[in-house]
């Protein structure tokens, strides 16, 4: 399915500033579909002057209209298209004269002009379910009269509104949530059951009908929680904005849509909804990153600990074998080291094994080159992984890295390459693909591999990420091991 991005490049000459316009529509569009009860489709002029859709939005409110979704219809031709063009050129909302049969289903059709900056940007059409015939409620006799003013401030060039933030913290309010309509001077005119829950929650208990929205939450209001500076314009329904007031124990998500005609502000909605609950959670997950990330921290302190200490007692062995042990021992545990030190910068148990496969194959060739003319390179990409992959990855590179430069390269220097590679195997599971190659003096057929115990840690390790590993000469010269590696989900 193509973006609405897309569909207006492929199907229009719109410019920019009109394509934006309408990813402000359909962006804000949901509210006055749920407060219309109706479907909302957005047509268009193609290139081929025929009347096109590309963009449908249902309510969440009522029962739908279209099961199948109407995007890239085109117009037949005929009535709609007619209607389509009279609302387009005369810049006022149709009504079709008669309701239209759909399957099972009899739809009141409206027609209403998009207008930015005084032209026609689209059209977009609302269609009602006329399926149930009954008496309506006040609740639906208030939602059905805003969403025709907002229909009117569409085909005015007045909504929606350009700039208008509505804030980067989940738990933005919908019609569902809650809705209050207040006059010009922001006294509550109605005031559906769900926004009187969300007022009662912060604190007041009284009328709602017929009182200052800024008055109610103001009484309500501790000096102990800081407020938003947008507050005043939400509670007054003066701007389209958005805040969030923390009172009586919760916190309560509004926004305000100020309600104009030809320029003049004669009321406002504001949309309610308790997220009380939704920053509880929010605020636990931050502790639990928060503890997460702490704990990382103290295991990269305590192995870095263990990895001085370690480094110590080398000091105080004599050249051989001991000593040679230890300090291998020491480079393992830094390496562990530097993936939980990555991870304690994050949020969550993923890491960047980029910038660890970097740091590892510096510190390994650093060391290991003992005076040599070593360079390193890294090729490619191993992505994001479970820390637990992050883990062993680090251990077998770090290893392999070790080996070239040690038994590979030796005093005579010279390229150690990493090539890395995400792929997936037969069932669709990420992998990766690692090869690392040297350009030394080849294998050691007196010491074959598997008889050290880097090699033996690095064949356990592969063995435990279900992978299998090589080795084999490198051409011209040199020795090549390649191994796979299967990968935990990162979700």
């Amino acid at each position: 399915m193509a973006t609405l991005s897309e569909l207006l490049r492929a199907r229009t000459v719109l410019p920019d500033t009109d394509v934006e316009w309408l990813h402000l529509l359909v962006g804000d569009w949901q509210l006055i579909a749920d407060l219309s009860f109706a479907d909302l489709v957005l047509w268009v002029r193609s290139v081929d002057a025929a009347w096109e859709t590309v963009a449908h939005v249902r309510p969440t409110t009522g029962q739908l209209v279209f099961v199948e979704d109407q995007v890239s219809r085109v117009a037949d031709p005929g009535r709609v298209s007619q209607l389509l063009g009279d609302a387009a050129a005369n810049r006022r909302i149709v009504r079709a004269r008669q309701p239209s049969d759909g399957p099972d289903v009899t739809i009141r059709e409206e027609f209403i002009p998009v207008v930015r900056d005084g032209h026609v940007v689209a059209v977009m059409t609302r269609h009602t379910n006329l399926w149930t015939t009954r008496t309506p409620s006040r609740l639906e006799i208030t939602y059905l009269a805003t969403a025709d003013a907002l229909c009117r401030m569409v085909a005015g060039g007045e909504f929606p509104h350009a700039g208008a933030p509505t804030g980067g913290r989940r738990g933005a309010p919908r019609v569902g949530d809650g809705v209050l309509r207040l006059d010009v001077d922001g006294v509550v005119t109605y005031a559906s059951p769900n926004a009187v829950s969300a007022l009662h929650r912060i604190g007041h208990h009284g009328e709602v009908v017929g009182a200052s929205l800024a008055q109610i939450v103001t009484d309500n209001l501790r000096e102990t929680y800081l407020v938003d500076e947008g507050l005043a314009l939400v509670v007054t329904g003066r701007q389209p904005w958005r805040t969030e007031v923390v009172a009586g124990g919760t916190a309560v998500s509004m926004r305000a849509i100020p309600l104009t005609e030809s320029g003049q502000r004669f009321g406002a909605i504001v949309l309610l909804r308790d997220v009380g609950e939704l920053r509880r959670r929010e605020r636990e997950l931050m502790t639990k990153d928060a503890t997460i990330r702490e704990i990382h921290h103290r295991v990269k302190n305590n192995l870095q600990s263990v990895a001085a200490l370690l480094r110590l007692q080398a000091r105080r062995v004599q050249e051989g074998p001991a000593k040679a042990a230890l300090e291998e021992a020491e480079r393992r545990v830094g390496t562990i080291a530097m993936v939980h030190d990555q991870l304690s910068q994050g949020f969550d148990e993923t890491v960047d094994f980029d910038p660890v496969a970097e740091r590892g194959l510096r510190a390994v060739v650093d060391v290991a080159a003992n005076g040599a003319d070593v360079r390193a390179e890294l090729r490619g990409s191993f992505g994001r992984l479970r820390a637990e992959d992050a883990t062993s990855l680090a251990m077998i590179v770090s290893e392999l890295v070790q080996n070239a430069v040690e038994h590979g390269l030796g005093d005579r220097g010279g390229l150690v390459t990493v090539r890395a590679e995400r792929t997936c195997d037969d069932r669709g599971r990420p992998m990766v693909a690692v090869a690392v190659e040297d350009d030394g003096q080849g294998i050691d057929r007196a010491r074959p591999p598997g008889s050290g115990l880097g090699t033996q840690i690095v064949q356990s390790l592969v063995a435990d990420l279900q992978g299998r590993i090589t080795w084999e000469p490198a051409r011209p010269h040199g020795t090549k091991v390649q191994f796979t590696a299967s990968l935990r989900a990162l979700d």
